[in-house]
């Protein structure tokens, strides 16, 4: 756990970054995080976003875009993660009219075509699961396990997301394992035990991140993410909270 860097996922900050981005960007800095993975830059260049990274000592662990911009933008897409300094790009999510099988197969030739040539230039495409891609399709599979079997492993990784895969009745730690260092992000959240199943701050839910935590050397992940999709308290606060707990453990 304490060689593995901690970033957020600023989705979790979309209301604070909206407001302040460079500002938010300090807070995180100031909590103790080591990285954040984006939604978004705001409203500066790429070289504005690598001076503020610098100023503040935070890395780029990622970028989430649209499947859209993946598929018709990837060159302007990897020149981005190359000028600050982001090793990673990930697909986050999918439209429901995107969820069929005619899509994912489509979506497993984008994820090749993008991932070849982001690999070209030392960057992983990543895909980011929900719960919807745990339910099967007609090859007896789940839409995650396919997506991952049909594409190349050295051109397309996944972005692991805990919540969402015990959500769905999965073990996050047999998927850790089963996908052995073709994690090289994982998503740490939690989930209330009170039976309404809502996000968490990690360490007060009833996810097994002990377990995960312990598997994330063994299958080479780069770096734990933490994403809170909806807060309860300030988003801000959560997020403190959460990297309390990681920080606790080393």
């Amino acid at each position: 756990m304490n060689t593995i860097p901690v970033a957020v996922q600023l989705y979790t900050l979309r209301n604070e970054t909206e407001k302040d981005f460079i500002g938010t960007l300090k807070s995180v800095a100031e909590m103790g995080y080591d990285g954040v993975e984006f939604a978004g830059y705001g409203d500066l260049q790429p070289q504005e976003v690598k001076k503020v990274l610098d100023d503040l000592g935070l890395k780029a662990a990622s970028s989430h875009v649209p499947l859209s911009y993946i598929k018709e933008k990837i060159d302007e897409l990897i020149e981005t993660q190359v000028t600050i300094g982001s090793k990673h790009i990930v697909c986050p999510y999918l439209m429901p009219e995107e969820r069929t099988e005619q899509h994912y197969k489509e979506l497993i030739s984008v994820l090749n075509t993008a991932g070849e040539k982001c690999a070209k230039n030392d960057i992983t495409l990543s895909y980011h699961n929900h719960d919807f891609e745990l339910q099967l399709l007609s090859n007896g599979k789940t839409a995650l396990q396919t997506i991952l079997e049909e594409t190349n492993p050295q051109w397309v990784k996944a972005e692991l997301d805990v919540y969402w895969l015990t959500y769905a009745g999965e073990d996050p730690v047999e998927w850790l394992k089963k996908y052995d260092s073709r994690t090289p992000l994982v998503h740490l959240k939690d989930m209330t035990t009170d039976g309404n199943r809502e996000f968490a701050e990690l360490g007060t839910g009833g996810v097994n991140l002990e377990s995960i935590l312990s598997q994330g050397a063994q299958s080479m992940v780069e770096w734990w993410i933490v994403e809170q999709d909806v807060c309860k308290q300030s988003p801000l606060a959560s997020v403190k909270q959460s990297l309390a707990y990681l920080q606790q453990r080393k």
